[in-house]
């Protein structure tokens, strides 16, 4: 959710056509069953005891003709959220199934599930025809029409006829997008052909299980917005995420038409170490040991091919494989790995430093850049005592030893877009710039607060601190942010976090029935709520920074406030905390010194002028269809780019590497995979104003807080010296 290009703002904007509303990527057609397999109705009878018992929900919710209600509707919403593919009489036709949902999960029946999405299948098989046979005609750009994409509150279609009208702006927007990227016709029929074919092809091919977690998470996501329902293999990727581990070749995969692709191969893993893959090379076999027969996997689904790719360590795989430079019909050669496990260091805490060049009588300032995307823990790793286990936690603390080693002036915590994690990880992260002391409240469905808390009094940083969020800030980020916060142990930057104060727990439904092996599932299942060590919850309010950012997102549109049945906001009692400093009578200077920077700041009106842009252009809701106004646009734009970047050479600004970027009218699976990948790597050089604004304010803080004594005792009473902020 980084708002600083106006060039992918926009193509994220042209790109809402109707083309992926569930894009899975699958093998040979499945036909569904009428009735689900007995493992899956037991795991929706264990799913339905769990959120209809106090005992484990922390807000169970009868299933009666409401909530019935409100699962079929969530149901539909995830099969066809854009309204682009069943009609009002599809709906009046589902009146029976909807009625009987609650019976039907209590009872461990799918039927209700499997006739709803048969009827889906059919229905986008329907209007991809027609999309495809709307390609053979020419058509008007010179009009006045518009695609109105937005159709989250839109009535359901009342025939047949509304969906051509909306499925023909639909195409005549892809169409535009890849004719405006320079595309020929003929160029552009194929193309599109192809994509249509593959949406078409994607949903006929999702699996009977992918049916059934649909049907799961619409009931799970009724009861609250962070319940969720895992498939055993979705449990696997999601522990594997927490984890930042797996064990296998070490390679990202990604789809693209029938094969699977080599994206990226992840260093120190065993294909990085054996150096032969590359970005590009398409996997077409899969055989296990030296001499098991190669399975043909063109045409799988990703997630099928991974599953044989993956495995237990020291175990040897095979892949059959196609060069990168080879072309499509290249000569197939064969390498064989030994599994190895893969820490997934792209997705780990990673340090920086900023310098904040000297001012006035002010002087230079270096200030240490932590970047963590993630509370992330192997829990199993972690129970089993291992050297290695990963822990975001203990790796901020490694760099936070390399950033006292290097003398930095301060630290800035960078929590932009972390989504949350392991509870654990946010209290010991705490840990490391507080006392002993209280870090977060826990409130049971009985009611019961437990205070869980830092109980080391050794403290890895006692310098000067920020930390930086964003609306996509949530979770255990909110946690650590608003314990430093209430601390007064160091300022909060940016914008007001997402505002989930719930806390979730896993659930493995194996544990019940006392299966063998994995078969059932798990829940991960809202079991209490958290409270600030003030008192205050998070919950929808989020944590306000000290030093406010324009929003880049409205909370209208992004965060806990947007889910209808998230729970309400409250208080509860505080508990005594230490007060290590109080930073209200330091904050009118800290924002007039900010605001004075940041109207000399290109970088910085830049990225303010693209959300400004972007959400002018967000709340049209609409996009025009007309290709005089659209080249207009689109040579905005450039000229736009152009003039940024001749700035940044005449100021001696770093270079936006990807000024010359422009819409190309393509998605993700049909862009050239080595391409793309370098270009996601430049993107992650690109300036970031809100970043550097972030280290010069704590400079700011620091620098008035040396030369002014009074100021500092009021703000820090508890302060040793310069540079101290803790003691």
């Amino acid at each position: 959710m980084n708002y600083k290009v106006s060039v992918s703002l926009k193509a994220c904007l042209l790109a809402l056509a109707l083309t992926t509303p569930l894009a899975l990527f699958a093998r040979a057609d499945n036909a569904l069953p009428a009735a689900a397999t007995a493992d899956q109705s037991t795991a929706t009878k264990l799913v339905y005891g769990l959120l209809s018992d106090s005992r484990y929900a922390y807000r169970p919710r009868t299933l009666d003709e409401a909530t019935s209600k409100d699962v079929f509707k969530r149901y539909l919403e995830t099969l066809d959220g854009g309204k682009q593919f069943f009609t009002q009489a599809d709906i009046d036709g589902f009146a029976p199934f909807e009625a009987g949902v609650g019976e039907a999960l209590r009872g461990g029946n799918l039927e209700p599930a499997f006739q709803v999405f048969s009827l889906y299948k059919k229905r986008v098989g329907q209007r991809v025809d027609y999309a495809r046979k709307l390609l053979k005609q020419d058509f008007d750009f010179s009009g006045h029409e518009k695609f109105e994409y937005d159709r989250e509150k839109v009535p359901w279609a009342a025939d047949d006829a509304q969906l051509d009208q909306l499925w023909r702006q639909s195409v005549m927007n892809d169409w535009l997008r890849l004719k405006l990227a320079g595309k020929k016709s003929d160029d552009i029929r194929k193309t599109l052909d192809k994509r249509y074919a593959n949406l078409s092809k994607s949903v006929n091919e999702l699996k009977a299980d992918d049916v059934f977690q649909f049907f799961l998470n619409a009931y799970t996501n009724a009861v609250d917005p962070h319940t969720d329902y895992f498939t055993p293999r979705t449990a696997e990727n999601f522990n594997q995420q927490m984890s930042l581990s797996l064990e296998g070749i070490g390679a990202q995969l990604q789809k693209q038409d029938d094969m699977v692709v080599i994206r990226e191969v992840i260093p120190g893993g065993p294909a990085a170490v054996d150096g032969t893959l590359k970005p590009g090379d398409r996997i077409v076999g899969v055989g296990q040991d030296k001499s098991g027969p190669v399975e043909d996997v063109i045409g799988w689904r990703i997630d099928d091919v991974v599953a044989k790719i993956r495995g237990k360590k020291d175990t040897l795989v095979r892949l059959e494989y196609i060069p990168a430079e080879s072309g499509i019909d290249g000569n197939h050669r064969t390498l064989l790995l030994t599994r190895q496990k893969v820490r997934l260091a792209e997705q780990a805490a990673k340090g920086e430093t900023i310098t904040v060049p000297a001012k006035d009588d002010e002087p230079q300032r270096r200030v240490g850049i932590i970047k963590l995307p993630g509370f992330y823990q192997d829990f199993e790793g972690r129970r089993r005592n291992a050297a290695d286990y990963a822990s975001a936690t203990r790796d901020v603390a490694k760099l936070l030893v390399g950033f006292k080693a290097d003398k930095v002036d301060g630290v800035v915590l960078d929590l932009r877009n972390n989504g949350g994690g392991s509870l654990d990880e946010a209290i010991e992260l705490t840990g490391l710039f507080i006392e002993q002391g209280p870090v977060v409240q826990v409130r049971e469905s009985g009611g019961r607060v437990t205070v869980n808390g830092d109980r080391s009094e050794a403290v890895a940083w006692d310098g000067p601190l920020a930390v930086l969020i964003n609306r996509g800030s949530a979770s255990a980020s909110e946690i650590f942010a608003g314990a430093i916060q209430d601390y007064g142990r160091g300022l909060v930057i940016g914008e007001t976090s997402f505002g989930k104060g719930t806390v979730q727990n896993i659930v493995d439904l194996d544990r019940w029935p006392a299966a063998e092996g994995q078969r059932f599932g798990q829940v991960k299942l809202t079991i209490a709520q958290f409270f600030r060590v003030s008192g205050s919850s998070t919950q929808h309010k989020g944590v306000v920074p000290d030093i406010a950012f324009p929003a880049s997102v409205d909370a209208t549109e992004f965060g806990e406030s947007t889910y209808d049945n998230a729970l309400p906001w409250t208080r509860i009692a505080a508990v005594p905390h230490t007060q290590y400093g109080n930073f209200a009578p330091l904050l009118p200077k800290l924002e007039s010194l900010h605001a004075t920077r940041v109207a000399g700041d290109k970088e910085f009106q830049w990225w303010q002028e693209d959300v400004n842009q972007f959400r002018e252009e967000k709340a049209k809701k609409y996009i025009s269809l007309n290709e005089a106004e659209r080249v207009a646009e689109r040579e905005k734009q450039d000229t736009q780019r152009k003039a940024r970047q001749a700035t940044r050479k005449q100021l001696g600004l770093p270079l936006d590497p990807l000024a010359e970027d422009s819409d190309d009218g393509l998605t993700g699976n049909e862009r050239d995979i080595v391409k793309d990948t370098a270009r996601e790597k430049a993107a992650e050089k690109r300036p970031d104003p809100l970043l550097n604004e972030s280290a010069s304010i704590l400079a700011d803080a620091l620098n008035l807080l040396e030369h002014d004594r009074p100021l500092s005792v009021q703000v820090l009473p508890r302060s040793t010296g310069p540079g101290q902020w803790a003691d």
